[in-house]
């Protein structure tokens, strides 16, 4: 499965007709892989807390995840310096904790 069309100025997907932001293309591929991995493990987490005091927590966790990719926060990634982009990137993002295997 392909990538969804982007905008012209790649700063959005476009998804049935609807805008969602793209990923700050600047993030070095490494990084964004583990970004996108801890994206993935929140929302796990999300689906496992759902309707549980810990879901708030988990929905905070995503929201970390999506401000580093650039797909969330203010400003948007094309309107930040480079310095600003490397901090957003960079910072550290919190990873839900480990589950035991049943």
């Amino acid at each position: 499965m392909g990538q969804p069309p982007l905008t012209e100025d790649g700063h959005y997907y476009v998804i049935d007709g609807r805008r969602w932001r793209a990923t700050d293309p600047s993030i070095p591929e490494d990084r964004r892989t583990e970004l996108v991995a801890a994206l993935m493990s929140w929302r796990r987490e999300v689906r496992r807390t759902k309707g549980t005091d810990e879901e708030s927590a988990a929905r905070a966790g995503v929201q970390a995840v999506k401000v580093a990719l650039g797909e969330r926060g203010t400003p948007p990634w094309w309107e930040q310096t480079d310095e600003q982009r490397r901090a957003r990137w960079e910072a550290v993002v919190p990873v839900p904790e480990p589950r035991p295997a049943k």
